[in-house]
């Protein structure tokens, strides 16, 4: 290892960080430009028409630039992967390499944008402001809960498609993954018992995503335990969970909720004790997924379980964003749409479950490198679209 002594923690003459050196993306040029008259075509005087045209009639800028397959990949560094508030700066190799996802799996061209943490109000007009140069945005790793207001507030605002990749595109995959898992299972997706642990931004929307799936009984906890009507100390989104889940009234600690709960989702980080997970119900689905470090090691999840999901790539059923967002977007920008629907990400769930046609305890999602998987999902959206 070469350390640098004013950062001995950290090998900059490694893989990881040579990988990362100079940045990992570029820009590059779809007409050749070599001579006067390709000048002349690509800028002036040629550029003129064509501005003029757009300004005449602005759906021709779909056409006529790149924006129609440019999406903006916005952060404010306030909840980056399991990192935390790191600001900007630091998240900048992440915006990145979600870029990289964008072009390899679905032929599109992302830019990170990167902004200084601020107030909901100056966040929604930043992101505003610059839309007119993409197609769509995609709002990643900003903290709970104003994550939600922003998205919210930027899609009633915005004629393109706005989606927030950690709750939704994590709730998509989750939902394909507990479609097949209940197979397995020989459940009906309807009947689960389920817990989702975490009322953050992935916790929120995989529960909102499930009960628009057909599942009734969905019990949510969070650092204090269920989250109930009962409780005197919920604010914001956390009445709303109360209001539409847990139908049997528990109270409590999440190890009451786990008691002959069919399924766990992890989506906080911590440790779920060994007993708990045994109070759970036979041929029980455990989706525990933390990263690094799942909520359940998979090693103790197996004694319990019938059919066990991580984060992580070195586990059987990674349950991984990238099956989801590349397509979305795809099926999205190619169909026009103006905004992703509740029924698209339904119908993105279900392309996904059917990508794996015969389900086993072993593979409920299809690899993120299986051939078609963003071709499958940009359609089932695109169809939604009218496209």
């Amino acid at each position: 290892m070469s350390a640098s002594p004013l950062y001995p923690s950290f090998d900059f003459e490694g893989p990881v960080f040579r990988a990362h050196e100079g940045g990992k993306l570029g820009v590059h040029a779809t007409q050749p430009l070599r001579d006067r008259d390709d000048l002349s075509l690509l800028y002036t005087p040629g550029v003129a028409d064509v501005c003029r045209a757009i300004a005449e009639d602005p759906s021709l800028s779909a056409r006529y630039t790149a924006r129609r397959n440019t999406v903006a990949v916005v952060t404010d560094g306030t909840a980056v992967l399991g990192l935390g508030d790191i600001g900007p700066l630091a998240a900048m190799p992440v915006m990145e390499g979600k870029a990289i996802l964008f072009k390899h799996f679905g032929e599109i061209d992302a830019v990170p944008v990167c902004m200084e943490t601020g107030s909901v109000d100056e966040l929604v007009e930043a992101v505003a402001r610059i839309a007119p140069s993409y197609g769509g945005i995609n709002l990643e790793d900003i903290s709970a809960p104003r994550c939600f207001e922003i998205e919210e507030r930027l899609k009633e605002r915005l004629d393109i498609p706005v989606f927030h990749d950690d709750q939704h595109g994590t709730a998509i995959v989750v939902l394909a993954g507990l479609i097949n898992a209940a197979t397995v299972v020989d459940r009906p997706l309807a009947d689960l018992r389920v817990v989702v642990a975490g009322a953050g931004a992935a916790g929120v929307a995989v529960t909102g995503l499930l009960q628009r799936a057909g599942v009734r009984d969905v019990v949510v906890c969070d650092s204090r335990g269920i989250i109930s009507p009962s409780r005197a100390d919920l604010t914001g989104h956390k009445h709303r969970i109360a209001a539409s889940t847990n139908p049997r009234g528990l109270s409590g600690q999440l190890s009451t909720a786990l008691v002959d709960a069919d399924v766990y989702i992890g989506v906080s980080g911590g440790t779920v004790p060994e007993a708990d997970v045994a109070r759970m119900a036979p041929r029980s689905i455990i989706f525990a997924l933390a990263n690094p470090d799942p909520e359940v090691h998979p090693d103790v999840a197996h004694r319990h379980a019938a059919v066990v999901a991580t984060g992580r790539s070195d586990f059987p059923n990674q349950i991984n964003n990238v099956l989801a967002f590349p397509g979305i977007f795809r099926g999205a920008l190619d169909s026009g749409a103006s905004q992703i629907t509740e029924a698209m990400k339904i119908a993105a769930a279900e392309a996904i479950a059917a990508m794996v046609p015969k389900p086993t305890a072993e593979e409920i999602v299809p690899s993120v490198f299986a051939p078609g998987v963003a071709a499958t999902v940009a359609a089932a959206v695109a169809r939604l679209a009218g496209g």
